[in-house]
C-alpha cells in the first residue's frame, strides 16, 4: 500500500543514510521500521492486559504457574 508521511528532516536524512549502508529501498527500510515499532509496543499492550488481569484476580489466583517445573521436581524419586 502507498501512503504519505511527513518525517522531520533529521530522521529523513539518518534513515536514507542507513538505507544506503544497508543496501535496501527505503520502502523497505521504513516498513521493517514501523513493523518492528508495532511489534514491540504490541507486546507491551499484552503485558499490560496480563498484569492488569493478574492484579484483578488477587495473589489467592496464583496456582503456582509461574514454576510448573519446580512441582515437577518436587515430586520426583531421587
Amino acid at each position: 500500500m502507498k501512503i504519505a508521511v511527513s518525517i522531520p528532516d533529521p530522521i529523513f536524512q539518518a534513515a536514507e543514510r542507513v538505507s544506503r549502508r544497508l543496501k535496501v529501498p527505503r520502502s523497505q527500510l521504513y516498513s521493517r521500521a514501523l513493523e518492528a515499532y508495532v511489534r514491540r509496543h504490541s507486546g507491551a499492550e499484552i503485558t499490560v492486559r496480563l498484569n492488569e488481569t493478574v492484579a484483578r484476580l488477587g495473589p489467592e489466583a496464583d496456582g503456582g504457574w509461574e514454576n510448573p517445573g519446580l512441582e515437577i521436581w518436587r515430586r520426583e524419586k531421587w
